[in-house]
């Protein structure tokens, strides 16, 4: 029996018995003790079991931690739908939903709008962090050790526009805190511009994004403000559903972005 079968096999014993000592928990899966001890401080390790005062174990809060963000994002497409196809009628350009797995934003929903030049990113498919106005849009607003992660990846150019220098990179994320949304200058597909907002989750960290895509050029200034304002009232309000309590819109003047 593989090492993760019986690691599950110790978490569904301890969320249904918990908290239970090592011999019992050996005892009621037929395995040997000392396997199922070394597999409890593994999972400590990791934040999902913890001891009691007594010396039982059972499962600590991380598990919920990663279910409630499992569940955020299987609620986004729902929450954000009714926002997107109504920006999408009004716009005429396609509206992206993505969702932050990783170091890589994930397409989980989409509204086509009736522009000719699409960028037309099928649902599921990854993108990354450095280009694009959804990856910014998130990127800019993990914690520094998030980022840190996402630097460390090759800032591969798609177009002549990607942005492959990291400090270049890291003077746009200041920019996008500094406004509240993000700008994709065709740095995906030329001829392709982008706007978009983050979603925000109960911690302030991004959920995900929404983005408005198309052929009409974007870039920051009054022209945008229009879209920039769909975007936000969307975004804040699937923000607020999933548990966001900060202020909205997100603007942050510069001498404030760490």
């Amino acid at each position: 029996m593989s090492s993760i079968k019986r690691s599950v096999q110790v978490m569904e014993l301890l969320a249904r018995k918990s908290p239970l000592g090592v011999r019992a928990v050996a005892t009621q899966l037929g395995l040997p003790l000392g396997s199922v001890h070394r597999l409890l401080l593994d999972l400590e390790e990791e934040g999902i079991t913890e001891r009691t005062t007594a010396g039982e174990w059972e499962l600590s809060f991380r598990l919920l931690e990663l279910t409630g963000l499992q569940l955020e994002r299987i609620e986004l497409p729902r929450l954000a739908r009714p926002y997107a196809e109504k920006i999408a009628h009004d716009t005429g350009e396609t509206v992206n939903l993505n969702a932050l797995s990783g170091r890589h934003g994930v397409c989980i929903d989409k509204v086509r709008g009736n522009e000719r030049m699409q960028l037309d990113m099928r649902i599921g498919s990854r993108g990354p962090m450095h280009c694009g106005g959804a990856g910014k849009a998130m990127l800019a607003y993990m914690s520094p050790e998030e980022q840190a992660k996402v630097f460390e990846l090759p800032l591969t150019a798609l177009t002549p526009k990607t942005i492959t220098n990291l400090d270049d990179l890291k003077a746009e994320l200041v920019r996008i805190r500094a406004r509240g949304y993000s700008i994709d200058d065709q740095e995906v597909v030329l001829g392709v511009y982008c706007v978009s907002v983050p979603i925000l989750d109960r911690n302030g960290h991004p959920a995900g994004s929404m983005s408005i895509t198309g052929p009409s050029i974007k870039k920051p200034g009054p022209e945008i403000e229009p879209k920039v304002a769909m975007l936000n009232e969307a975004c804040g309000a699937v923000s607020r559903r999933i548990g966001y309590l900060g202020a909205w819109p997100l603007l942050t003047p510069i001498s404030q972005v760490a």
